[in-house]
């Protein structure tokens, strides 16, 4: 009777220690940063999407994302608690969003032209799962924000109908305004039918969606240049006083307000491969567009509070309201026309984004292969395009996503500090040409965590108005190891467009932005932390077996027009 041979059983915390290497191995994985020669020959290779955006188009659509009807309603609506204060809550938000502006033109000048934004700089300063947690975090208020754009621009079309008497009262709700249906559903038929326009022109071509936007955005600011100057005519100086009614800390809590009524600069990052000239036109993209709205922004601001004393504006129309009030119900009609064209040009540019982040996933293998299909003819990422447009569609046309407005900016915020920080991680890089040691990077990766924590503490006290010892003391600790890095760091000059003060002034940045997410509502932290798990579990089923840095580097773009 022979031996019968037996091999000792494979215990079942080998197995596990061997899934969590693979995971862990697969987690942290990084994209290569590119030499200046390599990212110049890829960049004039004549491959991938058609560039065909200028200076000028890349300026429009910042523009764009940035200013929709908010220009004119949150601009009243903070003035009512700031006074006439308000204006310098937009200067200080808008100088906030500067500096934010100038860590994006760094990165978007010295990466190959492709699309990516804050997920392929993070994918590159960090590693595989923060990219794509960032990415989740930044699609998420991507798709609530296109619906809750498009049921907007839904119910202010009807309104605008609505001005002529063979319309006024005819509408039913469930067309363009939303008949609710609980506290979940609300049926609109307006919203995904816009959408689904919008989604075609993207479709078409950059160059179409691009004329589209030209002409609404420059419609809108010539709108709003007209607002501007007719109410110049009829604003009372002594309006202006007293200037901050309510102290400083009303100013400085409409600054956190106002902050994200400039979001969307960032758009023009995700415009690098469609660019004619990224290296050049990018920054001047993103903070040229960030300029113009904070000069309109503030325009609007000195008008309002000029022409109606503060405490009389109105909350849902103060700007239209104000005009009317004066006798000047025209302005009022243009306002409706600018608001309408403003939100189309949001929801226009937040689709667009939303396809070219899609596509940067499918290329890199941590979404199917799918997004990552550039239509032959029309080059354009013709699959990504369509499910934004569908995801984006079936919330608005079914869902009461207004309710979900207090969770978001939670991406925002979280994809601003992650690109802060990478400027700072990607000029330790620049000095030896290589990687940092592994001790050196997570002393330093602990250092901006810290700035980070901190900036997040001061904005929970300050919210919840802790003496302001306290809030000094987090500050003092953002300091102390901003100091840290700066002199424990050997920092290289950017081969490009340079932010300047690293790491300070990406450390403000991160600090600022971390203390405006400790003023979101707690249901939005909540959205933070559950998305987070949900999404790390979808990366361990899928993303770590098909992820590939490498693959922008091999893969085969379509071959774009000549011009």
């Amino acid at each position: 009777m022979g031996m019968r041979s037996t091999s000792p059983p494979i215990s079942s915390s080998s197995s596990s220690s061997s899934c969590c290497s693979r995971f862990w191995s697969s987690a942290l994985r990084s994209k290569r940063l590119v030499s200046p020669a390599e990212k110049a020959a890829r960049d004039s290779s004549g491959h991938g999407l058609s560039r065909r955006l200028g200076v000028f188009d890349l300026i429009l659509l910042g523009i764009g994302a940035s200013i929709g009807a908010g220009i004119f309603v949150v601009t009243g609506t903070v003035a009512h608690d700031a006074g006439p204060g308000v204006t310098i809550s937009f200067i200080l938000a808008g100088a906030s969003c500067v500096i934010n502006a100038l860590c994006y033109a760094e990165l978007a000048s010295r990466f190959p032209a492709v699309v990516g934004g804050a997920y392929l700089y993070t994918y590159t300063a960090f590693n595989e799962l923060t990219a794509f947690l960032v990415f989740s975090q930044l699609m998420l208020d991507y798709h609530i924000g296109a619906a809750s754009i498009a049921r907007s621009l839904a119910s202010y079309i009807i309104s605008f109908l609505e001005i002529f008497p063979v319309f006024k009262d005819n509408i039913p709700n469930w067309i363009g305004h939303g008949e609710n249906i609980g506290n979940v559903l609300s049926i609109n038929a307006l919203a995904p039918v816009l959408l689904m326009l919008l989604t075609l022109i993207l479709c078409l071509g950059v160059k179409e969606s691009s004329t589209v936007n030209s002409f609404m955005t420059v419609t809108k600011v010539i709108i709003v240049i007209v607002v501007i100057v007719a109410g110049a005519f009829e604003v009372d100086v002594s309006n202006w006083s007293p200037f901050a009614p309510h102290g400083v800390r009303s100013i400085l809590t409409g600054a956190t307000v106002v902050f994200f009524a400039y979001v969307g600069f960032d758009a023009v990052a995700n415009s690098a491969e469609e660019s004619k000239k990224p290296q050049r036109d990018l920054p001047i993209g993103i903070i040229g567009s960030l300029l113009v709205c904070i000069a309109l922004y503030i325009g609007v601001c000195l008008v309002i509070t000029g022409m109606v004393p503060f405490n009389l504006l109105g909350e849902d129309a103060p700007l239209a309201e104000a005009f009317k009030s004066k006798g000047l119900k025209f302005v009022s009609i243009l306002i409706s026309i600018g608001a309408i064209a403003g939100l189309t040009t949001a929801l226009l540019v937040g689709l667009y984004v939303q396809s070219r982040l899609y596509l940067g996933l499918g290329r890199d293998g941590l979404l199917p292969a799918l997004f990552a299909k550039v239509h032959p003819r029309r080059h354009t990422p013709i699959n990504s395009q369509i499910w934004a447009g569908c995801v984006a569609s079936i919330m608005a046309g079914l869902l009461n996503v207004h309710t979900l407005s207090h969770i978001l900016s939670v991406g925002t915020l979280t994809g601003y500090s992650v690109v802060s920080a990478c400027v700072v991680v990607l000029r330790w890089k620049d000095k030896t040409n290589s990687q940092v040691s592994p001790s050196a990077k997570r002393e330093g990766v602990f250092f901006l965590v810290v700035v980070a924590l901190s900036g997040f503490t001061a904005g929970l006290l300050f919210r919840y108005e802790v003496s302001i010892i306290f809030v000094i003391v987090a500050i003092v600790v953002a300091i102390g190891a901003s100091i840290a890095l700066l002199f424990r760091q050997v920092y290289g000059d950017s081969v490009a467009f340079s932010c300047p003060g690293v790491p300070i002034v990406p450390n403000i940045c991160i600090f600022f932005n971390m203390f405006l997410f400790g003023q979101l509502h707690h249901e939005a932290w909540v959205r933070f932390v559950i998305l987070s798990f949900v999404m790390v579990g979808v990366y361990a089923i899928y993303g770590q077996y098909h992820g590939d840095p490498n693959a922008d580097e091999t893969i085969i773009y379509h071959e774009a027009p000549a011009e």
